[in-house]
């Protein structure tokens, strides 16, 4: 069986995850911290940026 995302959800992920890594490249986070995020996203669209929004670094609150 295989597992296919298409069509409208497939592309609210990949704006999601273009959201997500605009995100994580403008953060104050060191390179190596920014790579590791946006390769996670990049090999687990979905469930990377899930985890990204649950772990992922949060600016602090002004």
């Amino acid at each position: 069986m295989e597992l296919q995302i298409t069509g409208f959800f497939g592309l609210l992920i990949f704006i999601a995850d273009i959201w997500a890594i605009l995100n994580i490249v403008q953060s104050r986070n060191s390179s190596a911290n920014k790579l590791l995020w946006i390769v996670l996203i990049l090999l687990l669209p979905l469930l990377g940026l899930i985890i990204w929004w649950l772990f992922g670094p949060r600016e602090p609150a002004k």
